[in-house]
């Protein structure tokens, strides 16, 4: 009988976690509580280490396909004057491969078509995961219950598993900072594949993708909790004086297409990502704020390097020691370099500030941004094959 998994959650995480884990010949089970395996949500951004890592599971060239590399852009005033520009063309030079931007329903779908139907258990929540003896995990799903050899929580921010695992952690804190987002009905002209603008605690995003179409974000810092009875009403009127291609994008979208959620992250870093025969994953491990667009990538990483560990080490215990040494101390960099391009980008709300970080951006080469961004783009992944 061969290596049995269970991976709790069936978004980019976990789905990536359980096509390593068949690369190397487990038997793997996704538990996901939702019947509609990330189906929704608005667009993304990828990088060169989690291209890298798609590649590493099998699916980086249908994904490289559906997606539109990110070759121009940058960061703007909101009156249209760059703060920085982005050359996509240098970071292909340098890892081989610009940013991409794709919708998350399409990853989610590419994903979750390299497993077979038989390996997902959809619209079916884990209530209990307990290490019954030392080489096995049991899950309680209501009237399925799965015993396995490891279980990967991969259950996002908010993860039972978690908390389950370190009950004395405080879980996730508010960001200051609430998002709404979505992706417009239509194509729109724009002359960027990508742009930020900032302005006074609020910024204004853009990713275009093949198709034409392209996601937007609006960022605010704001009360955890505040909603709006029109959210499309309310960004007409808090960025109807910024420059031209943001009204172009608001008025292209469905008013039910705007989804909203507050940022949120694991402030407080965990003790260990392993505990027994249990791996955290993704946000599950090490939810971050989006202001490096790492989130994803991180969690594909954290996939590719827990396969390659379980592949070459002798038991299961010894595998996760590894991955939660390797990946560990690199993850909570990347979400504290994420919480200080926040404070200094988005959040920076004082005028004086402002025009502080704006001259400084402004009079910042461009081969040391390029550096800065290097520094986490340049992961180069463990052999599964």
């Amino acid at each position: 009988m061969g290596n049995t998994a269970v991976v709790v959650g069936g978004g980019i995480g976990g789905l990536a976690a359980a096509i390593g884990l068949r690369r190397i010949g487990w038997d793997v089970t996704v538990v996901e509580r939702t019947s509609m395996l990330g189906d929704a949500g608005a667009g993304i951004s990828l990088a060169a280490n989690g291209l890298r890592a798609l590649d590493e599971l099998g699916v980086g060239e249908a994904v490289r396909d559906a997606s539109r590399g990110q070759y121009s852009g940058g960061t703007r005033t909101p009156r249209g004057g760059w703060l920085a520009r982005m050359d996509g063309t240098v970071l292909e030079k340098a890892v081989g491969t610009p940013i991409m931007g794709i919708p998350r329903s399409t990853l989610h779908r590419l994903l979750r078509g390299s497993l077979p139907t038989e390996s997902l258990l959809i619209g079916s929540e884990a209530g209990s995961v307990e290490q019954v003896d030392p080489g096995t995990v049991r899950v309680d799903c209501g009237d399925t219950v799965l015993e396995a050899d490891l279980v990967v929580a991969a259950d996002g921010i908010g993860s039972k598993v978690r908390s389950h695992l370190f009950p004395a952690h405080p879980g996730p804190a508010y960001s200051g900072s609430t998002v709404l987002r979505a992706i417009t009905e239509q194509a729109v002209d724009l002359r960027t594949d990508f742009e930020l603008t900032w302005g006074h605690g609020a910024e204004f995003g853009h990713i275009a993708f093949h198709d034409g179409r392209a996601e937007w974000h609006a960022v605010l810092n704001l009360p955890a909790g505040t909603r709006f009875a029109d959210p499309l009403a309310e960004l007409r009127r808090r960025f109807r004086s910024w420059h031209g291609s943001i009204p172009a994008l608001l008025d292209a979208t469905r008013a039910t297409a705007v989804l909203h959620h507050d940022v949120n992250e694991l402030r407080v870093p965990l003790p260990s990502y392993a505990v027994g025969r249990t791996a955290l994953l993704g946000d599950a491990a090490h939810a971050m704020t989006p202001n490096l667009g790492q989130g994803a990538c991180q969690a594909l990483e954290d996939a590719v390097t827990l396969a390659a560990a379980l592949a070459t080490e002798s038991t299961v215990e010894a595998a996760l020691a590894r991955y939660d040494a390797e990946r560990r101390p690199r993850t909570q960099a990347v979400a504290r370099a994420a919480r200080q391009a926040g404070r200094m980008g988005q959040q920076l709300s004082h005028p004086l500030a402002v025009a502080l970080r704006n001259t400084a951006m402004r009079l910042t080469p461009s081969r040391a941004t390029t550096r800065m961004i290097l520094r986490h783009h340049a992961w180069v992944p463990p052999r599964l094959t």
